[in-house]
């Protein structure tokens, strides 16, 4: 069963007009550190984001958490698919089959529209971190966009009665500039640093031709969680998603940049699959995330 990005969205009331993105390359990423490094800078935490395999997950949740497991990730953050965050099980079900594995959810993509409060406290009695909105479309006003931060300082609230954090997962349309502004500044400048925090796509700060850099330098300790998500090179559209290490996004340089600005959660993504299948290149993903040291 197929689960379309775009149908998901458009389910949970996000989906507004398409993504506008440029497709200026980041400069290419350089190698890993020398292999006898210090073994403690080796990333030892690194999550997957499910969407990655939203082609399998719903014919064998539990089958495909362990495959996962086995591949080395020992964090996942969820998403709400049209299983619901904890794919058919109970959110303390679910947290108890994660301890099984050996892995610990710390989030999940969710519709912030729709019982909020009761994700929020189910979130926060199983030790997640955080609520995610994964996309609010590209607004017609800078003032459009005031009112999602005021929804988000809400959320936040919300969560923080429950122990966990609201946060923002970014596409490339904040990254264009309306009205003389970034809509990204404003979404960052008017909400509450103490509830809300940000997770930044790389891939997606990347490909409309930002500096993923300059922007955790500019907001320190904002951008708490990320998606490792590289491109493929020589690409020249916003759908580019490709192998960790096979791109042309300079993603180590970037994740130890990030990781001296409050960065915690290094989650990977992969959208696309040109020669292998999601499996397959999830695994690929994590043999390359085992060999990163920040």
């Amino acid at each position: 069963m197929s689960y379309d990005r775009r149908k998901f969205l458009k389910a949970t009331g996000l989906l507004a007009s398409g993504l506008v993105a440029g497709a200026q390359m980041a400069k290419a990423w350089v190698p890993f550190d020398d292999e006898t490094a210090d073994a403690a800078s080796r990333l030892k935490q690194f999550g997957l984001q499910l969407y990655s395999l939203r082609d399998v997950m719903p014919k064998d949740p539990k089958g495909v958490l362990k495959q996962v497991a086995s591949f080395g990730y020992n964090q996942i953050e969820s998403y709400e698919g049209p299983m619901g965050m904890f794919w058919g099980m109970s959110h303390t079900d679910f947290r108890k089959y994660m301890d099984d594995l050996g892995m610990t959810i710390i989030s999940s993509h969710c519709n912030m529209s729709a019982d909020f409060g009761k994700k929020a406290a189910q979130a926060g009695e199983i030790g997640m971190k955080h609520l995610i909105c994964p996309y609010i479309g590209p607004q017609k006003t800078i003032d459009d966009y005031k009112k999602y931060a005021d929804r988000f300082n809400a959320c936040g609230d919300i969560c923080k009665k429950y122990g966990l954090r609201f946060a923002y997962h970014n596409h490339g349309y904040t990254f264009h500039e309306l009205e003389g502004v970034m809509p990204q500044d404003v979404l960052m400048q008017n909400t509450n640093p103490d509830t809300v925090d940000f997770q930044m796509d790389i891939y997606w700060v990347v490909t409309p031709g930002a500096d993923p850099i300059a922007w955790i330098n500019k907001y320190p300790n904002r951008f708490v969680t990320c998606h490792v998500k590289d491109r493929a090179r020589e690409a020249t559209g916003d759908d580019a998603s490709c192998d960790l290490g096979t791109g042309s996004i300079d993603l180590v340089k970037i994740m130890k940049a990030a990781k001296k600005k409050g960065m915690k959660y290094f989650v990977v993504e992969q959208e696309k699959y040109e020669n292998s299948t999601p499996l397959k290149s999830v695994e690929v993903d994590a043999a390359w995330m085992k060999k990163v040291r920040l």
